[in-house]
């Protein structure tokens, strides 16, 4: 099958989202990064290289950090961290036309979750990753397509993207359907050499990531643990288990199956050996910690269901102490 190019532009081209890029990019795409700083003018003198364990290889894609600059898209793959995303929803506006659609390759709960949700929560908006809404009214929830990231990659250095394994982004409509944009939008990225399948429960995806994503990123800015040494510790093994437990009362009300134990779930966290959450890096590198889409929306979400949670509530609180100190939170 022969893949027509497109307009794709990148939002938050770092590790993650310049990797894509890149690939996107030598595929033949007209790809255009949204970066700044250093990394926007590496990328504009040098190109992007991409260097992993099998290959390295450079591309030259369009980089700006004003996205009226590249116009109107075919596609648009947001990776930004989600505490960054409602101050640009209005800068990405020139990036959509009429039939430009959106993946949201973040981490967390997105803010289109209740979109043709179906359920008794259809529709609804989430304050936790979208304060007043900027993402739901200026973008639209009908753009969305979700998707999950199972890619580790790192900037190495400005305009280098190390690739540290994985390859996945499984990719779903809101509604579970296999619509012509999202078998299109598959093709596309399969063929540049990402691992895309359409996925009918998206949601599902993104809660088997989430699981452990809500419960290890708090505790390890908390303890300074990895994800090795905090599945090792009874003490952080108790407090990690009964927020997964309460989590897991909040995906079962909203549809989601749960299909590892708490125990294995653990013991997969165990095996990654001795990581450091995404979480503990922002803090030790004084960035804005994803706390609203990766915690603070599971609090919200057990308000909306009446699902009791101290431990989240708990470890939210001392985790918002924690940035208050660090001088990165924004209440």
């Amino acid at each position: 099958m022969k893949i027509a190019p497109m307009r794709i532009a990148v939002v938050g081209a770092g590790a993650i989202g310049g990797y894509f890029g890149g690939l996107l990019a030598r595929a033949g795409h007209d790809v255009t990064l949204i970066a700044r700083g250093a990394h926007r003018d590496a990328i504009r003198a040098n190109g992007l290289t991409v260097e992993g364990k099998t290959e390295r290889f450079t591309t030259h894609p369009a980089c700006t950090d004003d996205p009226a600059e590249a116009g109107a898209q075919d596609l648009v793959i947001l990776s930004l961290k989600a505490p960054a995303v409602p101050a640009m929803a209005e800068k990405m506006l020139p990036l959509f036309g009429t039939e430009t659609a959106m993946i949201t390759a973040m981490n967390g709960v997105p803010y289109w979750y209740f979109h043709r949700h179906g359920g008794p929560l259809d529709g609804s908006r989430i304050a936790s990753v979208d304060p007043g809404d900027r993402q739901w009214d200026l973008i639209g929830p009908q753009r969305a397509i979700g998707s999950v990231v199972w890619v580790a990659g790192a900037i190495a250095s400005p305009g280098v993207i190390h690739h540290g394994g994985g390859n996945r982004l499984p990719i779903g409509e809101p509604d579970g359907s296999r619509s012509e944009r999202v078998q299109r939008f598959s093709a596309v990225l399969t063929a540049a050499g990402i691992d895309a399948p359409v996925h009918d429960n998206i949601r599902q995806e993104i809660w088997t990531k989430l699981w452990g994503n809500l419960s290890y990123n708090p505790v390890s800015v908390l303890t300074h643990g990895t994800l090795e040494g905090l599945s090792r510790d009874p003490d952080a093994r108790r407090v990690l288990g009964a927020m997964m437990e309460e989590s897991r009362h909040i995906g079962e009300a909203l549809g989601i199956r749960f299909p590892l134990t708490i125990e294995q779930r653990m013991a997969a966290a165990e095996k990654v050996g001795p990581h450091k959450t995404s979480m503990l890096q922002d803090l030790e590198g004084g960035r804005p910690m994803e706390i609203g889409g990766l915690i603070g929306v599971i609090a919200e979400l057990a308000g909306k269901l009446n699902i009791p949670t101290p431990t989240i509530d708990t470890v939210l609180a001392l985790l918002k102490v924690r940035a208050r100190v660090a001088g990165t939170f924004n209440e």
